[in-house]
């Protein structure tokens, strides 16, 4: 569920590690069916065969797949979620940079740290985690993100 705190200890985070989520491996079959719900059927991301030419030596993840795994992996321990929290709306990325490819059967595990929170209007509050999608065994991530998510309080 990630962290848990009041309204009151939210400036106290800021700056810091407020998730770290499980591994999850990236199958073929996932590959597959974001390929399918979005229409990009690119071989390097569905035909093995043809994949394992070029210089990823196999099928990789389609970066928004990967990208689109932080919502998520936050609900599996990531990010600061508040007290009395109403909803939380996604409200964007400043940022986005995909670093390195996730190879078919990878695992990944994002990284959270909070980076700023503000009261926006009453009982909102705007709050920015970088986001590292971390590729086990490799050194460079899969990404790294700046991610806005509103919470509303009650």
């Amino acid at each position: 569920m990630g962290n848990v705190v009041s309204i009151n200890q939210l400036a106290d985070y800021v700056g810091k590690e407020v998730g770290l989520t499980d591994w999850i491996e990236i199958d073929q079959d996932r590959i597959n069916q974001f390929a399918d719900a979005t229409g990009d059927h690119q071989y390097i991301h569905i035909d093995p065969e043809r994949a394992a030419q070029t210089p990823f030596g196999t099928t990789i993840a389609h970066g928004f797949l990967t990208l689109s795994l932080m919502s998520m992996l936050s609900s599996q321990n990531g990010g600061i979620k508040l007290e009395n929290s109403v909803m939380g709306i996604n409200y964007g990325l400043d940022k986005v940079r995909f670093i390195n490819p996730v190879k078919v059967n990878q695992k990944i595990r994002a990284r959270f740290e909070l980076a700023s929170a503000e009261e926006k209007k009453p009982n909102h509050y705007l709050m920015k985690h970088n986001v590292t999608i971390e590729i086990e065994g490799e050194e460079k991530p899969a990404l790294i993100a700046e991610w806005l998510g509103m919470t509303v309080v009650a």
